[in-house]
C-alpha cells in the first residue's frame, strides 16, 4: 500500500518511482506498481541481515545513484501520518468510541501512530499486535526478545527483527493468527463485504473478531483493511 500510494503521487507530479519488493510478494501488486508507473526491482527472500534483503537492495540503489530513499521501515513521517490523520478518522467515525485497536505491523507506523493517540484521548483503549504465526514479534512484545521466525505465507506484516518505527510500549496485547485463518478470513471479506483485500487485511481482522467475541471492552473494536487489489 506504500508503494501504491508513492506511484499515484508519483504519477500526478511526474516523479520516477522504483519500488523494491521481495520476491514473495504476489504478481498482483507487481501489476498494480507497473500499471502505476512504477519501476519494480525483484530481491530474494532473505533475512534483514543479507546485503540481498529488500530493504538493503533499496538503500544501496538510493546512495548508488543518488535517489531520495522513502524508507517507510525508519521515516518519523510514517508515524506522525497515522497519529495525526488515520487516529483522527477512526474516531471521528467511532464518535470518540473505541474499545481495542488491531492491527498487524509492517512498517510499525500504522499501530503505532494510531495507538499513541488513542491513548492519549481514551485511557481504556486496548492495543493489539496481530502477528503472523511465524514471525518473531509476538515474542518481543510479549518478552522483549524476538522470538523464531519461520516462513509464512501472509504479506507485508510481521518481520524477524523489529523495526525502528515500531513502538513495543503502545502495544497491550497480541494475538497470533496462522496462514489458513487469515485468509480463510480475507476470502470472507471479499465474498460477502464485498472487500478486494489480502492476507494481511485478513489477519487483521481474524485478530479484531477474537477480541470482539471475548467483549468486556466499552467501545467497539476497530481494525484497517490496510491492503488491495
Amino acid at each position: 500500500n506504500t508503494g501504491i500510494g508513492l506511484a499515484i503521487v508519483s504519477a500526478a507530479r511526474g516523479y520516477r518511482l522504483v519500488c523494491v519488493m521481495p520476491a514473495k510478494m504476489s504478481s498482483d501488486k507487481r501489476t498494480a506498481l507497473r500499471l502505476l508507473g512504477a519501476e519494480v526491482h525483484i530481491a530474494p527472500d532473505v533475512p534483514l541481515e543479507d546485503p540481498a534483503n529488500f530493504q538493503n537492495v533499496a538503500r544501496r540503489l538510493a546512495t548508488e545513484h543518488g535517489w531520495f530513499l522513502a524508507d517507510q521501515f525508519q521515516n518519523p513521517a510514517n508515524i506522525r501520518v497515522h497519529e495525526t490523520e488515520t487516529a483522527a478518522e477512526l474516531l471521528a467515525q467511532t464518535g470518540g468510541c473505541i474499545g481495542a485497536f488491531v492491527a498487524g505491523a509492517g512498517t510499525g507506523g500504522t499501530i503505532t501512530g494510531v495507538g499513541r493517540r488513542l491513548k492519549r484521548e481514551l485511557p481504556g483503549v486496548r492495543i493489539v499486535l496481530a502477528d503472523p504465526v511465524g514471525s518473531g514479534l509476538a515474542d518481543w512484545v510479549a518478552t522483549g526478545v524476538v522470538g523464531p521466525s519461520t516462513a509464512y505465507g501472509v504479506e507485508g506484516i510481521g518481520a524477524g527483527r523489529p523495526p525502528a518505527n515500531l513502538d513495543r510500549a503502545v502495544i497491550d496485547a497480541v494475538e497470533r493468527i496462522d496462514d489458513v485463518e487469515s485468509y480463510t478470513i480475507a476470502r470472507r471479506l471479499i465474498a460477502e463485504e464485498g472487500l478486494l483485500v489480502g492476507g494481511s487485511a485478513g489477519t487483521n481482522v481474524a485478530a479484531a473478531l477474537r477480541i470482539a467475541r471475548r467483549g468486556g471492552l466499552v467501545g467497539p473494536v476497530v481494525t484497517v483493511g490496510c491492503d488491495s487489489w
